[in-house]
């Protein structure tokens, strides 16, 4: 039998008992389905996670800070109240604060092995944002490094190479400020406020050349992104006033290293950064633990649909059983013809393997059209306030690899039928009732 002919049979064979090839089919459509499903959501939510990762910041650069000498207490506490130091400043978090850095840290942070360039963060800190309405709203400044990627609703980002003042707008301010959508707001003439050390008000005009979706991290969300040139104009208003020994303080900087450092150079970065008091972490370590949890959970969901799969190849084994107790005369007469162990081997791990493809592309397929169905669903409900988040989204890598490990998986759960078949003796055979 030639193997056109020999697979033809083994794909007409599968259709002898229907209704037990179905409740196969069905077992490890369950499996597959299972497996596509979290799959997809491992793939949206990493996807989501790569894209925030990249809107934070530029993956070879590394946030830099100072934290202050924990070695004071609070009253009443076994070390005692710590000691006042005009440098320590809160970071905003219960229990955490740093020590300004001063020029002369960012000098040393530069000359520190494997730093390529170092620049300090200014720290803006405006009153309010008045658009054409004359409406006047809370505002937080937003700090660009190179290579990161604003996720725009329109526009462009700002352009740190220029003199003119630019920024990019949250689009939750749009309406708000008067504008009709994102687009309208482009070109348009904003006002910040700054007070600076004496009290005394200082406004600045900016255009807005952009406006930033909403997401899950990063610069948008309710801040303002200004150009360079507009956030010295701001640090300088804040800072009229202030003695001259304390102007120059930023509460973290930006290091750049080789984009093409391995973990082991990065770490050994961040190693003699901590030798001299400073505290790196890269964005990857921001988001590190969340990607772990993530991955954690496809993987448990995963070996759920793997057992499943396990499940449903004992309904392989068992299905192929019985064709091979009913076909036993037609395997003796098969045999008897001139027909080869490896040949009727063949034919029923052909079977199997049949049956995990019809098993397996159910499953893919429909879990496609469910996950991408519920993924949109969620988009417009409860996921709103995530733009951008596909929360199921299919790799044709990763599909192609479920098919194929599928039928991997039905076709060694033939291979017990099949060498009994392949071994039966043809007299023998031939004589079963």
């Amino acid at each position: 039998m030639k193997t056109p002919d020999l697979i033809g049979s083994a794909v007409a064979n599968t259709f002898r008992s229907k209704t037990r090839t179905l409740l196969t089919v069905l077992a490890i459509f369950v499996g597959a389905f299972t497996l596509t499903l979290t799959s997809g959501l491992g793939t949206g939510i990493n996807a989501y996670i790569d894209d925030t990762v990249s809107s934070i910041g530029a993956t070879d650069v590394m946030t830099v800070t100072k934290p202050a000498d924990a070695a004071g207490g609070l009253p009443g506490s076994d070390t005692g109240p710590a000691e006042y130091d005009p440098d320590v400043v809160s970071t905003g978090v219960p229990g955490s604060s740093v020590v300004t850095l001063t020029p002369e840290d960012i000098d040393a942070m530069a000359d520190i092995d494997g730093v390529l360039d170092v620049q300090a963060t200014q720290t803006v800190t405006p009153d309010y944002i008045e658009g054409p309405n004359g409406d006047q709203f809370v505002v937080a400044t937003g700090t660009l490094v190179a290579d990161q990627n604003v996720p725009l609703a329109s526009g462009t980002a700002p352009d740190d190479s220029i003199a003119d003042f630019e920024l990019v707008l949250p689009i939750s301010y749009v309406e708000p400020m008067g504008f009709d959508d994102a687009d309208a707001a482009l070109g348009q003439t904003v006002t910040l406020s700054v007070t600076d050390a004496t009290r005394e008000a200082h406004l600045v005009d900016a255009t807005v050349v952009g406006v930033a979706e909403e997401g899950l991290a990063g610069p948008g969300g309710e801040s303002i992104l200004p150009n360079a040139a507009l956030t010295d104009e701001l640090f300088e208003a804040q800072s009229v006033g202030l003695p001259e020994d304390e102007v120059d303080r930023y509460l973290q900087a930006s290091v750049w290293f080789d984009p093409e450092a391995t973990d082991a150079q990065i770490a050994a970065l961040q190693d003699r950064l901590a030798d001299e008091g400073y505290t790196a972490v890269t964005v990857e370590d921001q988001l590190g633990a969340f990607t772990t949890v993530i991955d954690g959970i496809v993987l448990v969901l995963n070996a759920f649909a793997i057992i499943a799969l396990l499940a449903a190849s004992f309904g392989i084994v068992n299905t192929l059983f019985m064709s091979v107790q009913e076909r036993t005369r037609e395997i003796g007469l098969m045999k008897a013809m001139g027909m080869g162990s490896g040949r009727v081997f063949s034919l029923f791990s052909i079977e199997a393997t049949f049956i995990g493809l019809l098993g397996s592309a159910l499953g893919v397929v429909i879990a496609m059209v469910a996950g991408t169905a519920l993924s949109e669903a969620l988009s417009t409900t409860l996921l709103s306030d995530l733009p951008g988040l596909t929360l199921i989204a299919f790799d044709p890598v990763s599909i192609v690899v479920i098919v194929v490990a599928v039928m991997l998986i039905a076709f060694l759960a033939g291979t017990l039928p099949a060498a009994r078949a392949a071994l039966a003796d043809p007299v023998e055979s031939l004589r079963y009732e």
